[in-house]
């Protein structure tokens, strides 16, 4: 394989891995092509792999112009922003990167939690603002004896449960796949059950269509307004306005989100709310993560020109 005669469209810059990509391939950024007619025409049928991440995904627009594409390598685990029916039509297999940023998302939802519960940011503020002396600073929860209810536990799900154990959590989970056999957490059988029994409803499935406001008025209403909701997975997964509807009327007693309907757009209702930890979908942004997602990308646009086969195919 001649990697350097090789031409890979790149959907969005990503600085740990445009190096080795420009070291090794032909790159052409889809971010700087004004002319996408013009560009299709004349480079187009040159691009053989495409390299995007799970959240800008693929515009099949732009696809259309690639006729010899024959590979997309995503750098993230989720692919709902994908199109892998139209690339399965046209015979293109897609990676993804799972597992290793397994401990990164696991991180970031345990401190969402203990930022929520202990009111850290509000307690940095306090001291920033030179409250303390003046004023007495209010107490927080603590995790210990409480239910961590997980909706969704695959891989990112156990690893963030085992977290929750370590600091003395019940774990109780919902999947739509029904009970894992030999695992002792407790299973239950609707999100409605999960939601009533969780002091924090934690939020760790793929996004899409099928679990498109699967957190709703409902699993809210049971949540109840001395529970917490954090979610790390898709914005697309919680309703939006019935959770900043219940977070306004006190049903629910907080929320920790990392991800949004319309990211980066983050509702103002929610930016006002003191009972609410906004970060900006930092689940995986580690230094360590980022360049294990990297290099796995790179790994398997290798493999796939090497040998026709991907390590982490996802189709």
């Amino acid at each position: 394989m001649n990697e350097s005669a090789i031409h890979v469209m790149v959907w969005a810059e990503i600085p740990v891995l445009m190096a080795e990509l420009e070291s090794q391939f032909i790159v052409h950024n889809r971010a700087e092509i004004k002319d996408l007619a013009g560009w299709g025409a004349a480079e187009g049928p040159k691009i053989e792999a495409v390299i995007t991440n799970g959240m800008l995904g693929t515009e099949v627009e732009v696809l259309e112009f690639l006729p010899n594409l024959k590979v997309v390598c995503s750098m993230g685990v989720g692919y709902d922003a994908i199109d892998t029916g139209y690339l399965s039509h046209r015979g293109i297999p897609v990676s993804n990167t799972p597992d290793v940023l397994n401990d990164a998302v696991a991180e970031a939802a345990m401190a969402l939690m203990l930022c929520l519960t202990r009111r850290i940011s509000q307690a940095e503020r306090f001291i920033r603002q030179g409250a303390w002396g003046s004023q007495t600073f209010p107490a927080g929860y603590q995790l210990t004896g409480k239910t961590c209810g997980m909706v969704g536990l695959g891989k990112i799900g156990r690893t963030i449960a085992r977290r929750a154990e370590a600091f003395g959590m019940n774990i109780a989970y919902y999947r739509r796949g029904g009970p894992y056999a030999n695992l002792d957490y407790r299973h239950c059988h609707s999100i409605i059950e999960l939601a009533t029994e969780a002091d924090y409803l934690v939020v760790i499935v793929p996004g899409g269509p099928d679990t498109r406001h699967l957190i709703n008025d409902d699993v809210l209403a049971a949540l109840g307004r001395n529970s917490y909701l954090i979610n790390v997975s898709r914005g697309s997964v919680v309703d939006e306005a019935a959770l900043i509807a219940s977070l306004q009327t006190g049903g629910i007693a907080g929320a920790a989100l990392d991800v949004f309907k319309n990211e980066p757009l983050v509702p103002e209702e929610l930016i006002e709310m003191d009972n609410v930890i906004l970060t900006p979908h930092l689940g995986s942004s580690t230094h360590e993560t980022r360049q294990a997602m990297a290099d796995l990308v790179l790994a398997n646009l290798r493999q796939f020109f090497n040998d026709g086969t991907l390590i982490t195919p996802i189709n």
